[in-house]
């Protein structure tokens, strides 16, 4: 699983109201006050949610919160929340207890939603074809592309090292990740979004090539060193992260001297006014 996935909340859209979710054990879970707020259109999607379990179990039915698990999303003031959540089968029987003229259409929506992750596990090309299509709609050129996918696809081989050499939560990814970014670019991931004015937005979506290559010269250094010295534990790996992202911070200090210009820049997908309104679907 690679940090990107790990922190970011998706979004899918049932009849213009966001539902948020996550992946959980290789499959989706979904928000449940996000599916209450769609079906009922409750102001108070969260109490609505309370009085619902409450009702259920006074009828004699089974507890609603069994089938939940509280997972982080993405919460309305930007930080990431633990949230009651379900997989489709526990959203299908939820959705059992609320009286909604939404109820079937959203079934199938569901339905097809769910599934798509799962044709991507069976296929996973099938991932990485969608992500294409997606950076291709927003305007990034196909060398870009190219590189953004070679740049996932050598993060997840790092990311899979550490786990299975120790890694056990999200807090050490970051922590790992900071390492190698600090020593390439001499900023961490939430510095370097500061410096380039982002938000909530992906950092490496916001990258030129020189800054993809130069993260993917830190990360692959960084497996090699990992590999090679057969490093256990997170304090040998965080000797790696640093270490690994030293090769290309040596790198950027060389073709920062020789072309007199500074490799990180202020500059982002986002800064160009046309490219605003391709990600926003305008």
């Amino acid at each position: 699983m690679t940090n990107e996935i790990l922190e970011q909340t998706k979004i899918a859209i049932f009849k213009g109201q966001k539902i948020r979710k996550t992946i959980y054990k290789n499959e989706w879970w979904f928000s449940v006050v996000d599916v209450v707020k769609a079906l009922t259109e409750s102001g108070r999607p969260s109490v609505y949610w309370t009085a619902m379990k409450a009702r259920v179990k006074s009828e004699g039915g089974f507890q609603l919160s069994t089938i939940c698990r509280q997972l982080k999303l993405l919460a309305p003031d930007g930080k990431m929340r633990e949230s009651d959540c379900a997989n489709t089968e526990g959203i299908f029987r939820i959705i059992q207890s609320i009286p909604s003229p939404k109820a079937e259409p959203f079934k199938r929506w569901l339905a097809r939603v769910g599934y798509e992750r799962v044709q991507e596990i069976d296929d996973p090309e099938l991932a990485t074809k969608r992500s294409r299509a997606i950076y291709k709609a927003k305007g990034y050129s196909e060398s870009w592309i190219e590189k953004r996918m070679r740049g996932i696809a050598i993060r997840e081989d790092l990311t899979e090292e550490w786990q299975n050499r120790g890694v056990e939560n999200e807090k050490g990814y970051a922590i790992l990740t900071a390492e190698i970014s600090k020593a390439t670019f001499g900023m961490t991931p939430s510095q370097y979004k500061k410096f380039k004015s982002l938000k909530r937005e992906n950092l490496r979506d916001h990258m030129d090539d020189m800054e993809l290559i130069l993260s993917m010269l830190g990360e692959a250094t960084t497996t090699k060193f990992t590999q090679v010295r057969d490093s256990k534990g997170f304090t040998k790996l965080k000797i790696d992260a640093r270490e690994g992202g030293a090769v290309a911070g040596r790198t950027r200090k060389d073709i920062e001297e020789k072309s007199g210009k500074r490799v990180s820049t202020k500059g982002n997908y986002l800064s160009d006014p046309q490219n605003k309104k391709k990600i926003a679907g305008k």
